[in-house]
């Protein structure tokens, strides 16, 4: 059955059946084409068993699955042409050891590639056919399902493991007591079953399993949102095999690749696993509990870089003329959802003074090192963790890189580069081990939709950070940082549950930050007041213009974390495109883990913290996981009648603004002051300032403004958006005053939506160059530009929306495409 959804208002279905088996490893061997905006090439799978998370309750989900499987009859068929692979790829010549690993020390393993010359033929298989041979192939065989859109799959056949010569060595398969299909089950079975500390030889293994020859084409066939896959005769997911090789390519539309170009005009693409997650990038297991580990080559032209999700610090190896190889793994098992890739003519930005020059930052708040380091094993599967490491233990920066187009080389050494090493040494001191051993940061092209991602190894922030101080920079890197725990190294196990990665970020930046400027105390606290009172203003405004059912940060209720019997579930409002842009999930969980550091005390919040980062990382959870150990870890005479269940129910599981935190805001209010205060009392000169007549009587005297942090500068803008009218003198004054125009994204924001509400038209062409240069947040001021009905508002609303649209992200694009026709 082809699965049709209404992306407006249903929710993303994760179809892949993971409760039969579980992609454990995955190889990538892909071409980038950045002419026609295509990558192709192969992947191959490795199976081991089913998820263990299961559950007995079976939902609507379970119903299009099992229909799914019910509709999808495999019937005899001419034979299809398939694309021919060149014989000396598999060759016996070739003794399997061009994917050799180096094995030695830090070196960047996997550098030699063992490359395909796989070009599609001319008579492409149509994704809605089945490529196969005649013959009886009944409903009772085993149905793999694998998450997949937008993809041309073009061939798909298991894997010849056992002629890879040297398994044996790693293997317990009896050869001559197996048939050819157990044995090669058998292989793959130990293959994925290696210890932890032999993981460059299983890694070395899958590379040369997967350029191993075929030994039969599967059945499959592709729908909207999947590929399945029938082996003849395998009746269960023990039969089918365990080593697979997909031939496809993407197609430039693909939801989960954005081809664009950077800010030199260069041509680039770029994933971000969303809103599809990465099934239009390759054939996978989309739900969080499939994690698993990969490796990836990539070719593309000379002139381009290639940075992706991977632990090593890839350098590139030359092919044929005009053409480079690029190669990353990563060791830690990872949803498929935080694989990235990026590929464009990126320039690492290099620091202009040496190493010996640069800052050294004492923090009286680090922890003794012991504290981080609480029992001798992880609770997660095996993999090479960092948490057992000595020498990570202690390490504050982790080595780290810059990417940029070459015209934002300046601004990055200017806004960018001094941060990272402050930030990366703030963020240990809080939590402890960094949970990932490099990390690279790109600058993305401007269409790129948020201010910042983070991934396994790898954070994409937008230009739109490198402006004005170094405040939003700080700040957004800082969040980013913290998705390195709270969101990749530990998981939802729904991903409804926004909240435990967002809401935790959100809270971290501050803390982060705050370390990274060594703030005393009383200026970290002050600082931080002030955050929290921004953040009160926009969830309130948030809340007033979002539908209910989506303000609830536990959507599921009881059965969160549920999936159906094959595996498959549902994300909640995974396709509504609204949904990208809205932050409840970042302020309410903000605000529900600022509660909780306040009421149980910061000290007790944060020792707690580093404690459960060492039990849970490496692992997925939900809400009650967080909440249970909190709780526990508190004397019962301290918790002041908290319990998990009131928690969830009151924060969690209700729109609006809880209870407690409306209380918790409303006494503040009444007592603001510092930073925050501060800002009341500019924010009433100008009030009076506006009220005078025009023309200053002589002797009086002009208002004396204060200068204010970017921080400020926004609570205090946005308090003057709620008056009525502000005459063009004082708009003027304002904009000098604070020189608006040269701030941060965040100022800058909120002066364009002051110039829209009060037709400021002196400055509609700063809105103009805000909505062209800083994407990842104009898009609310379309809606701005249009709702006032201001003829003069709609046409610059047109005229931009028509300059950036064909680079535009898309789902941005559909949002604005709507609040505009």
């Amino acid at each position: 059955m082809d699965t049709k959804l209404d992306p407006a208002r249903d929710d993303l279905p994760l179809m892949a059946n993971t409760s039969h088996m579980l992609v454990k490893h995955y190889v990538l061997d892909l071409d980038v084409d950045s002419e026609s905006r295509v990558i192709e090439g192969t992947i191959v799978l490795f199976f081991g068993d089913g998820n263990r998370f299961k559950t007995q309750a079976i939902s609507s989900q379970d119903t299009i699955q099992m229909e799914s499987e019910k509709d999808c009859t495999f019937r005899t068929m001419e034979p299809c042409h398939v694309p021919k692979m060149d014989a000396s790829t598999f060759s016996p010549q070739m003794g399997y050891n061009e994917c050799a690993v180096c094995g030695k020390g830090d070196q960047d393993a996997f550098d030699n590639d063992g490359n395909h010359n796989n070009r599609e033929s001319d008579s492409e298989i149509s994704s809605s056919k089945y490529c196969c041979d005649t013959g009886n192939h009944g409903k009772e065989d085993f149905l793999l399902v694998l998450d997949c859109c937008d993809l041309s799959v073009l061939k798909v056949e298991e894997v010849d493991v056992a002629a890879v010569p040297g398994l044996e060595r790693f293997t317990k398969a009896p050869k001559l007591a197996a048939t050819p299909e157990k044995l090669r089950r058998d292989i793959v079975r130990d293959l994925v079953a290696l210890p932890a500390d032999a993981w460059r030889e299983q890694f070395d293994c899958y590379a040369r399993c997967s350029q191993a020859p075929g030994c039969g084409e599967l059945f499959f066939d592709t729908d909207s949102w999947s590929l399945r896959i029938r082996r003849t005769g395998a009746q269960t997911a023990a039969d089918f095999p365990h080593a697979i090789r997909i031939w496809y390519k993407t197609k430039p539309e693909g939801q989960s690749v954005t081809w664009t170009s950077d800010q030199d005009g260069r041509p680039c693409v770029y994933t971000m696993g969303s809103p599809i997650n990465n099934r239009a990038l390759f054939p996978c297991q989309e739900p969080p509990v499939a994690m698993s580990t990969w490796q990836a080559t990539v070719r593309a032209a000379a002139s381009f870089v290639v940075l992706m999700s991977g632990e090593n610090s890839a350098k590139p190896t030359p092919l044929r003329e005009g053409c480079m190889s690029w190669h990353y793994y990563v060791t830690m098992p990872m949803p498929a959802s935080t694989f990235t890739i990026a590929v464009g003519s990126w320039t690492e930005v290099k620091p202009k003074t040496s190493p010996s020059d640069e800052l050294v930052i004492e923090h009286p708040l680090l922890p003794a090192k012991a504290d981080f380091r609480y029992a001798d094993t992880c609770s997660h599967v095996e993999y090479p963790c960092r948490f057992q490491d000595a020498s990570a233990a202690t390490q504050e920066i982790i080595p780290h890189r810059v990417f940029a187009p070459l015209c934002l080389e300046g601004a990055c050494q200017e806004a960018l580069l001094w941060l990272v090493p402050p930030c990366l040494s703030a963020a240990h001191a809080v939590l402890g081990t960094h949970p990932f051993s490099r990390l690279d940061i790109l600058i993305v092209p401007a269409n790129f939709p948020s201010l910042g991602m983070a991934s396994p190894h790898i954070i994409f922030l937008s230009q739109s950070t490198l402006t004005g101080v170094s405040h939003l920079c700080g700040t957004r890197l800082c969040h980013e940082i913290a998705h390195a725990w709270f969101g990749l190294a530990i998981g939802a196990r729904d991903w409804t549950e926004e909240w435990l990665s967002e809401g935790f970020a959100t809270h971290l930046e501050d803390v982060f930050w705050a370390e990274a400027q060594q703030l005393p105390p009383h200026e970290a606290l002050e600082q931080q007041e002030l955050r929290a009172c921004l953040r009160w203003h926009r969830l309130q405004d948030e809340l007033r213009n979002s539908p209910e059912e989506m303000q609830v940060l536990r959507p599921n209720k009881e059965d969160t974390g549920h999936v159906s019997s094959s595996g498959a579930s549902v994300v909640k409002h995974g396709l509504n495109p609204e949904k990208g842009f809205m932050q409840v999930h970042y302020l309410k969980g903000y605000f529900l883990l600022r509660f909780l550091a306040r009421t149980l005390g910061k000290e007790t919040y944060f020792s707690f913290l580093r404690k459960f980062v060492h039990l849970f990382h490496g692992q997925l959870i939900l809400s009650q996981d967080f909440l249970q150990m909190l709780l526990e870890s508190i004397p019962e005479d301290k918790r002041l009648g908290l319990t998990v269940e009131n928690i969830i129910c009151d924060w969690l599981e209700c729109s609006g603004i809880p209870k407690a935190l409306r209380e918790e805001q409303e006494a503040e209010d009444c007592k603001r002051s510092g930073l925050a205060g501060r800002v009341g009392s500019e924010v009433a000169k100008w009030i009076r300032l506006n009220r005078r007549p025009r023309k200053r009587k002589r002797g009086k005297q002009e208002a004396a403004f204060e200068k204010l942090s970017p921080d400020q500068i926004v609570l205090l803008l946005e308090c003057l958006l709620e008056q009525k009218a502000l005459s063009p003198q004082t708009l003027q004054r304002l904009q000098q005053t604070y020189r608006l125009q040269e701030q941060d994204a965040e100022v800058r924001h909120r002066w364009c939506e002051l110039v829209i509400k009060h037709k400021y038209t002196r400055a509609y062409e700063q809105v103009t160059r805000f909505l062209q240069e800083d994407q990842a947040m104009g898009v609310y001021l379309y809606g701005e530009l249009m709702v006032g009905e201001d003829a003069r508002q709609q046409q610059l609303a047109h005229r931009c929306f028509e300059l950036v649209k064909e680079h535009m992200d898309r789902a941005s694009a559909q949002v604005v495409s709507e609040m505009l026709f």
